[in-house]
């Protein structure tokens, strides 16, 4: 018997009632407009880039460490798992998984220091906004538009998968209280407003909860992979340790890296049955009967009970001090940093760039404007573009170790 699976519930976004897109288009006789986004991001050529996007390990460390594109391929899949107990619809879920980390730059975290600190004075730098600008403008395959043409709920989640931009009153809310609002919403193409004050839907909060599970128990995977940290390591670190003295347990005398592999999955598990059993708490108390009252809800209702959230806190403390600011991570992270810097430079005092990027430079009517195509290229960039790119101007290739 084939495997029945549950109807969509009332608060689920439904793909027959969407807002529409910047450019209108033909039904499809086989996909629902959620598919069809799916399947758009999937084929760009941003997506193709993650491939040689770094995650936290550099790319020359090895080629089991995750990439970006492992990275998001993981996070799609534990999206897709929580919306379908959820009753959700999972194409959306997945949509804006994929897309999450579209505008990120080369050398993960690293990247993206530089180019904030860069373009602080035109703006500033936030990836979420750059991958919107990826999806609506800086995509250029299609004959009729620019970007990818992304219905209004999958740019609504890539922009507020982490929460609203701002509070009922219009005020800057978050990081975004200290920083202001980042450059580029002014300039997003999308058939409505994108109601920066609301939360978004439960599919694009149940992506951004993936992308936390996926952090936690893959760079913990990657950092004993690295051999930074041991099992023995994790025992008093919270929800982790309990994780660990069950395995060894169970299995005392299994390959180490078998031991590894079984407390990273009972961590995924646990953390997603602790997600959908707190998200079905949350929706029986709200009984939302409708997408829009999720975004009305003025609070995120796919979350971690608050226990596991405490524990997941500790757990990311232990990684920063233990895995993130570790010397043989943190070694290339400067120097990849150094090089970002010396192209975003070496860019804006007139190195030339290549194809669009140089004629779009040479038709720049301000440094404002110039800034931005810039950053606009490096953030495309993949590591070992980027590392060409050193050596073409330079004629020095850094060992990033």
């Amino acid at each position: 018997m084939p495997l029945e699976l549950p109807s969509r519930a009332p608060y689920a976004a439904d793909p027959t009632l969407s807002r529409g897109r910047r450019h209108g288009t033909g039904p499809s006789p086989t996909r629902s407009e959620f598919q069809r986004d799916r399947d758009r991001i999937i084929h760009s050529t941003a997506f193709r880039r993650l491939q040689h996007k770094t995650q936290v390990f550099l790319h020359h460390e090895g080629n089991h460490f995750r990439t970006r594109l492992t990275h998001t391929l993981e996070v799609s899949q534990m999206a897709r798992s929580i919306a379908r107990a959820l009753r959700l619809d999972e194409d959306l879920a997945e949509a804006v998984a994929l897309a999450h980390d579209l505008g990120h730059t080369p050398f993960g975290h690293a990247g993206e220091r530089v180019m904030a600190e860069k373009m602080a004075p035109w703006g500033g730098f936030d990836h979420n906004i750059q991958a919107l600008r990826v999806v609506t403008r800086l995509e250029n395959r299609y004959a009729e538009h620019d970007g990818l043409n992304l219905s209004w709920e999958t740019l609504e989640g890539i922009l507020k998968h982490n929460g609203p931009l701002l509070d009922a009153a219009g005020a800057p809310v978050g990081r975004y209280a200290d920083e202001g609002l980042p450059f580029g919403l002014d300039e997003i193409d999308a058939s409505a407003d994108l109601q920066l004050s609301s939360h978004a839907s439960l599919e694009a909060q149940t992506a951004a909860i993936a992308d936390d599970i996926a952090y936690n128990a893959h760079d913990i995977d990657d950092a004993l992979r690295a051999g930074l940290i041991t099992l023995e390591d994790l025992a008093d670190v919270p929800l982790v340790g309990q994780l660990v003295s069950e395995v060894m347990r169970l299995w005392p005398d299994i390959d180490p890296a078998r031991q590894a592999h079984e407390v990273q999955r009972r961590l995924i598990t646990r953390s997603i049955e602790d997600v959908i059993a707190t998200t079905s708490a949350n929706l029986a108390e709200l009984e939302p009967s409708s997408a829009d009252d999720v975004r009305a809800a003025g609070r995120t209702l796919v979350s971690f009970s608050p226990q596991i959230a405490r524990a997941e806190k500790d757990l990311k403390s232990f990684l920063f001090s233990r895995v993130y600011r570790h010397e043989d991570v943190m070694a290339p992270v400067r120097q990849s940093q150094a090089l970002v810097g010396a192209l975003f430079d070496a860019y804006v005092s007139g190195a030339q760039m290549p194809g669009r990027w140089g004629q779009a430079m040479a038709m720049a009517a301000s440094d404002n404007a110039r800034a931005r195509i810039v950053c606009d290229f490096i953030a495309g960039m993949t590591d070992p573009y980027a590392q060409a790119e050193h050596v073409r101007l330079f004629d020095a290739h850094p060992e990033l170790s």
